[in-house]
């Protein structure tokens, strides 16, 4: 059972990442899924405990996927980094900052997949604009693939693998930003500094504000801008009412999303049929396909595996238990993507017998392991992955040895001090 739950799940894997002749994730995972079953490594009832557990999650990621693309569409992105751009006038090093903190608020918001999809072509053009050499584009263009997942950790809706495992672990839109808006916090003072310290030598110091256009001149509709301030506000009370009203966060995400899709159709400043059809909806097939593939792996044992050096963690107390937790999920999300790891983790998680305060320790030590273990490789996650298309897209190329390279300095203690920031949010507040 061991070996043929393994020896379906890294060709699965392999798949999905290299995407053989533009091969969609979902293909693949469904592949796996459907292979796993007629093996015996799954059951049917374990098919429909997994659609049950990412259900939620995935048609949330669409819903707020598809709002942060009609958002571009109406140039609100654009009009918030050419915002950032002339407010550090002519600051190079300010603009930097602006960059990293425009990236954060993006991935907290639209999550990490939406700001690596949305941000990164803004921030090249931008760069391009003001005629950077390419030496000093490569800061801007690092930074805003690496703080896209790095602080993708404050809300649920930051991150698919926060969705999951919030639905995964019972734990409402309010309780999860408890927990984790202080480490996020942390994260992103963490990524800003490293970021900073790894390219200070390549950072421009002057650039010159007037070959800039105005903020104004990025806006496709003002209506539909003024609007979607409005949209925006009601999508954050939706989700804060989720809880207390024990409703999916789905449902909000998409209820928000047919309004604006039906809004920007009626001013005509999208065309929602095509907003619909180039939606990620191979997520859907993707998760419920790879996670079906991940319980297999489950049945053969290797989550009681990760369960015992969990358990035998806990014994040296909350931060021994957090850092453990929190580097074994980031070492297994950079070698075997974050997606499948969040799974794993979290079953290996139940099965311990934590006490409550260690118990949450674990929960969001994982998902900051899933987050921001990613970036190690380029293979951690999709929205490097996808990252990594739209620059070459764009006719910039970055080595996987050079990322690699660059990767492990930032994000390593990056990770430590954010799983130091839980440590200390959790002792505080326990």
């Amino acid at each position: 059972m061991t070996y043929l739950a393994f020896g379906l799940f890294i060709p699965t894997l392999a798949l999905v990442i290299w995407q053989p002749r533009g091969l969609s994730i979902g293909w693949p995972a469904v592949g796996g899924a459907i292979l796993a079953l007629l093996l015996g490594v799954v059951t049917f009832h374990d098919v429909i405990e997994v659609t049950r557990i990412v259900w939620d999650a995935t048609f949330a990621f669409v819903a707020i996927i598809i709002i942060s693309t009609i958002l571009d569409k109406i140039g609100f992105f654009e009009w918030a980094a050419l915002k950032m751009a002339h407010a550090a006038k002519g600051d190079g090093r300010k603009v930097f900052f602006y960059v990293t903190l425009l990236g954060a608020v993006v991935a907290a918001f639209f999550a990490n997949d939406g700001a690596a999809l949305i941000l990164t072509p803004i921030v090249l053009e931008k760069v391009k604009v003001l005629k950077f050499e390419p030496k000093k584009m490569l800061p801007f263009i690092m930074a805003s693939g690496f703080i896209a997942d790095t602080t993708s950790l404050p809300l649920v809706v930051s991150n698919l693998v926060n969705i999951v495992s919030a639905d995964f672990f019972h734990i409402g839109f309010l309780g999860y930003a408890f927990h984790m808006i202080v480490p996020d916090i942390f994260s992103f003072i963490a990524s800003a500094l490293v970021l900073y310290l790894f390219f200070r030598k390549d950072i421009p110091k002057t650039y010159n504000p007037a070959d800039l256009t105005k903020p104004s001149a990025a806006i496709a509709h003002e209506g539909m801008y003024r609007m979607s301030w409005v949209i925006l506000g009601v999508l954050l009370i939706g989700y804060i009412l989720t809880e207390l009203l024990h409703i999916p966060v789905s449902t909000v995400a998409g209820l928000i999303a047919i309004v604006f899709l039906v809004a920007g159709g009626r001013t005509q400043v999208i065309q929602p049929w095509n907003i619909i059809r180039e939606a990620p909806w191979a997520i859907v097939v993707f998760s419920i396909g790879m996670y079906v593939v991940v319980y297999g792996l489950r049945n053969a044992g290797l989550t009681t595996v990760l369960g015992d050096v969990i358990q035998r963690a806990t014994h040296g107390g909350l931060f021994v238990g957090t850092l453990v937790t929190g580097f074994m999920a980031a070492t297994l999300s950079s070698v075997m993507n974050n997606m499948p790891t969040v799974m794993i983790d979290a079953l290996a998680i139940h099965s311990t017998n934590a006490t409550d305060v260690m118990h949450q320790a674990l929960v969001y030590a994982n998902v900051i392991g899933c987050d921001l273990g990613p970036k190690i490789t380029p293979i951690g996650s999709l929205a490097t992955l996808l990252w990594l298309h739209v620059l070459n897209k764009k006719g910039v190329t970055i080595t996987w040895g050079r990322y690699f390279r660059t990767g492990i300095v930032l994000t390593i203690p990056t990770l430590f001090i954010t799983l130091v920031g839980l440590y200390l949010w959790l002792s505080f507040v326990r």
